[in-house]
């Protein structure tokens, strides 16, 4: 009897063990039959977001790769190229987030040939700039611009390459005080802009009521400021319209509020370099290397005088339709002697900052300014009326516009390797 159960067991269990191979058999041959569809179902999302990022990755490569061979490449030295076809990357009306200042085409600019002009480096070109890629890049990460207007119109333009890739339900803008920020919440990322014209303190701090002619800084106050910098991954200054009153600079030696007793005047460029020491001290003191980025754009050029290009003497940057066609162009709309303080006092810093030198490529760029179309700050005399050209703005930029391209290069030069050459805005 023993016997027979003990056999009876066995047999239970080799029966039990060949289901088990059958089973494991069978869906061994499903696999195999259909394993082309699993590795879709498995494998096909992370392989599309791999393949995106090899794809611009290799776009990358291709464009830093020198056409003579050579080992560097001035991303920043080079020529515009007429692209209609390509530019502009998006449309003004499909942008909310474009400030009445800066929207043209909707103040009535009767020609668009501006938008359409693409920048073009000489042995070299730049990546193509990848909106998804970005905002992976800047997953749980905060990308912050500080400065003055013509930063804020830059950190628009970000904006408004990112946002479309961004469902609407994703995405929201706030102004807290001169603190804007605009947030795409799926990659809990933020692209911020903080008002600050000077980077340390001053009587021009206001986000809104700041159009004072009195100018006066406070060079050593950084901290009302740059508290709420904390933080942030990434920082993109910029500083020097707000410096350009004259030769003279007024400096408070104490606290706002006793202004008449503590006032001094400085030359501009003594007093620029103090302030940009000031901002030195604390990137070094807040940033890390290993983990933060900084970057800072050089001085954006206006063109008040049409005569250096060989237009009228009485003439602006009023009508002006194309760029200056003329290599290596440099006209009086920068100043050189604040440059050299800029290059100076950043390339001395322990944490490496980037320059993003947009200076010369944007001297070329007479054509690009909102001129007079835009929303105007106050009632226009008959005055001006009578003669548009008085009332030209040809400090800030149309978009979209020229600030697209200077976040091409922030792209270019902040997530990819391109490579390194020496700034040419620093060597005049």
């Amino acid at each position: 009897m023993k016997h027979s159960a003990a056999a009876a067991h066995g047999q239970g269990r080799r029966r039990s063990l060949s289901s088990h191979v059958l089973v494991f058999s069978l869906v061994v041959f499903v696999f195999v039959l259909y394993s082309e569809d699993f590795s879709c179902i498995i494998i096909r999302p992370f392989h599309r977001r791999y393949r995106t990022e090899q794809q611009v990755d290799a776009e990358a490569r291709v464009a830093a790769a020198d056409k003579n061979g050579a080992a560097e490449c001035d991303v920043f030295a080079g020529e515009w190229v007429y692209e209609p076809a390509a530019r502009p990357l998006y449309a003004e009306e499909e942008c909310p987030y474009i400030q009445p200042q800066l929207t043209c085409q909707a103040h009535g600019r009767p020609d668009s040939g501006y938008q359409h002009w693409r920048w073009q480096p000489s042995a070299c070109s730049l990546p193509r700039f990848n909106a998804t890629f970005m905002l992976e890049k800047l997953r749980g990460k905060r990308l912050m611009f500080i400065g003055d207007s013509l930063n804020r119109g830059q950190f628009t333009s970000m904006v408004c390459l990112l946002h479309r890739a961004i469902p609407d339900a994703a995405k929201s803008m706030q102004t807290f005080g001169s603190l804007t920020v605009f947030k795409a919440k799926d990659y809990d990322a933020s692209i911020e802009f903080y008002w600050a014209p000077f980077l340390v303190e001053s009587n021009s701090d206001d986000a809104v009521v700041h159009r004072i002619t009195d100018r006066i800084a406070r060079v050593g106050s950084i901290m009302k400021h740059a508290r709420y910098w904390k933080g942030a991954d990434i920082v993109v200054f910029n500083t020097y319209l707000w410096w350009m009153a004259g030769r003279k600079m007024k400096i408070l030696r104490g606290p706002f509020g006793r202004e008449t007793k503590n006032i001094t005047e400085m030359a501009t460029e003594d007093a620029y370099r103090l302030a940009l020491r000031r901002t030195v001290k604390w990137v070094e003191e807040s940033m890390d290397a290993r983990r933060n980025r900084v970057v800072f754009v050089t001085m954006s050029p206006s063109h008040p005088s049409s005569k250096e290009w060989g237009g009228d003497p009485a003439g602006n940057c009023y009508n002006e339709t194309a760029p200056i066609g003329e290599a290596g162009y440099w006209g009086s709309g920068t100043s050189k002697s604040m440059m050299r303080v800029a290059g100076d006092v950043l390339r001395r810093s322990r944490v490496p900052v980037t320059l993003l030198n947009i200076t010369q490529l944007s001297e070329y760029r007479k054509d690009a300014h909102t001129q007079i179309y835009k929303k105007q700050w106050g009632p226009l005399s008959p005055a001006q009326l009578a003669d548009p050209q008085s009332y030209a703005d040809c400090i800030h930029w149309c978009l979209p516009g020229l600030p697209d391209t200077w976040n091409e290069l922030l792209y270019a030069k902040i997530f990819f390797s391109m490579p390194k050459s020496q700034p040419r805005a620093f060597v005049v």
